[in-house]
């Protein structure tokens, strides 16, 4: 039984719980989510989803509470979707507190702010994905130890590291288990 906890601070937290549910139903695995809000809900978690919201915020809050040692030292696969990418980063034009486990600077809001948010179809690592774009983020550009998953408009959108994901979009607002069920994959890889 595979268990994935999802950051229970700002985001779209249930639609990634359903999403997730979805894809281990569709990939016929046995897993459940977890909420995880302080260090103690993450015990037990074999991987974190940290979704949209404001990464400041999102990261003076694993700062507080003790889960951004965690998350750094135990070398627990995590997914970032928008805000998430972002805290996965090593740098941004702004000074605020990043996980820095993808060495790579993002440049936050890249897409514009809210009223500029925009779906449009991409091609994820040679499939095509409905991308949901909400005040995105995108990577200003990728060491060559790191996978380029997906591009938009000539900019980095998706990047992969070892059990690292990182996210621009938001693939938990639309149907499509594809990204979901990748990092489950690389759940298993890390768990087997």
């Amino acid at each position: 039984m595979i268990t994935i906890g999802i950051l229970n601070l700002q985001g779209d937290v249930e639609e990634h719980q359903i999403i997730t549910q979805k894809a281990f139903k569709d990939m016929n695995i046995e897993g459940t989510t977890k909420l995880v809000n302080i260090l103690n809900d993450i015990e037990g978690c074999d991987a974190l989803i940290i979704s949209g919201g404001e990464s400041s915020t999102i990261g003076m809050h694993l700062e507080k509470t003790g889960l951004l040692n965690y998350i750094k030292e135990s070398k627990i696969p995590v997914l970032g979707t928008c805000a998430g990418l972002v805290l996965l980063s090593s740098k941004t034009k702004r000074d605020q507190i990043l996980l820095e486990l993808l060495d790579v600077e993002v440049k936050r809001n890249g897409f514009g702010r809210q009223r500029m948010s925009f779906e449009a179809e991409i091609d994820f690592d040679g499939e095509k994905y409905p991308g949901i774009f909400i005040r995105a983020p995108y990577i200003e550009s990728v060491p060559d130890d790191i996978e380029v998953l997906s591009t938009y408009d000539d900019k980095i959108i998706a990047i992969k590291k070892d059990q690292y994901m990182a996210i621009a979009f938001h693939p938990e607002l639309t149907d499509n288990t594809l990204i979901h069920q990748r990092f489950i994959q690389e759940v298993q890889r890390c768990v087997e």
